[in-house]
């Protein structure tokens, strides 16, 4: 597939589209998938699902066989973009520059149903993501980290309804909005891991709520939790990415208290990370948080060896089954 990505990029003008249909069942397909598109240079924009209406025989008979199709839409960055973030190289404006291409390629505003969708790509987590896995797949060390990359989000770009627009996108959006006189739909998130749970809690804490609000709820949502993750007490998981009101309500922290948050947050991680490098053999429960977290340490200081070797400690279903893992341990097997 890489190969393939390759020569589709090559003969791509920049500034152009690709659309792939894709479907499978497995997480570690489409990673893979993900990860040649990455290597190959293309930047993924959108993924959708194509529902097809009618079913092969196989969907009718087989249970839980997947009955739709992923729509992956990829574009290639224009010449002067990757001339100015070559020519930038180690400094916080290859970030900027690269979200600012990649905000001005997103759709801006999606309308299905009478009802205005979220856009998954221009939410920070996944703009982060991008930005990270952008730097990586191109050599450059990536030169903000998580914290600092969402206090600049919020400095250099406009926000609305948890997205991220540029200057010139924003009346379109707000235009939709009153046109439709609709709430963005909001995302069925399923709780398996941490990283999933702790959406789901910034969904839910919207609305301030107390622990024992919040835990019934919480219970409810874990029934899916991975059997290799271990699972934080929502107590932990509150402390460590939230704030307390006198009332005992839990809330998202604003713009000033959420750097502090994450800070806190990631120094927790690193030290239990830490703590598996001090142990031998295959590690069999861990918080793959921990793990995103020490591989991100690791190659920020250029330990790539110890990446692989950590990697290969975990069931290979996990590093199959997540991107982020998946890119840091390939690459690094590349470099050493």
């Amino acid at each position: 597939m890489v190969s393939s990505f390759k020569e589709l990029y090559r003969v791509l003008k920049p500034n152009r589209w690709m659309t792939i249909e894709f479907h499978n069942s497995k997480n570690s397909v489409w990673n893979a998938i993900q990860e040649a598109l990455s290597v190959s240079g293309f930047i993924i924009a959108d993924v959708r699902t194509l529902n097809k209406e009618k079913k092969t025989i196989n969907q009718y008979n087989t249970k839980g066989a997947v009955d739709q199709d992923l729509i992956i839409s990829v574009y290639k960055p224009k010449d002067s973009f990757k001339r100015d973030f070559i020519s930038h190289a180690g400094s916080e404006e290859t970030a900027w520059s690269f979200v600012r291409q990649h905000l001005e390629n997103l759709p801006v505003v999606v309308v299905k149903n009478g009802k205005i969708e979220l856009i998954a790509e221009r939410q920070a987590f996944l703009l982060y993501d991008r930005m990270v896995a952008y730097h990586i797949m191109n050599g450059i060390a990536v030169p903000l980290d998580a914290t600092d990359f969402y206090k600049g989000l919020d400095e250099r770009f406009l926000k609305r309804d948890g997205m991220y627009f540029l200057a010139d996108q924003v009346n379109e959006y707000d235009t939709a909005r009153i046109v439709n006189d609709v709430e963005p739909i909001q995302f069925e998130l399923f709780v398996t891991n941490e990283k999933s749970a702790i959406a789901w809690l910034y969904q839910q804490l919207e609305t301030p709520q107390t622990y024992a609000e919040l835990q019934p709820k919480f219970m409810q949502e874990i029934k899916a939790w991975d059997k290799f993750e271990v699972r934080p007490e929502l107590s932990v998981l509150l402390e460590e990415n939230f704030l307390q009101d006198d009332n005992g309500r839990w809330y998202i922290p604003d713009i000033t208290k959420s750097a502090d948050v994450a800070k806190l947050r990631e120094k927790k991680l690193l030290k239990e990370f830490e703590g598996y490098l001090a142990t031998k053999g295959k590690l069999k429960l861990f918080r793959t948080e921990a793990i995103r977290a020490g591989f991100a340490k690791l190659w920020a200081d250029k330990k790539y060896k110890l990446i692989v070797e950590t990697a290969e400690r975990l069931p290979e279903s996990v590093i199959q089954d997540d991107d982020k893992l998946l890119m840091y341990y390939d690459i690094s097997l590349g470099r050493i």
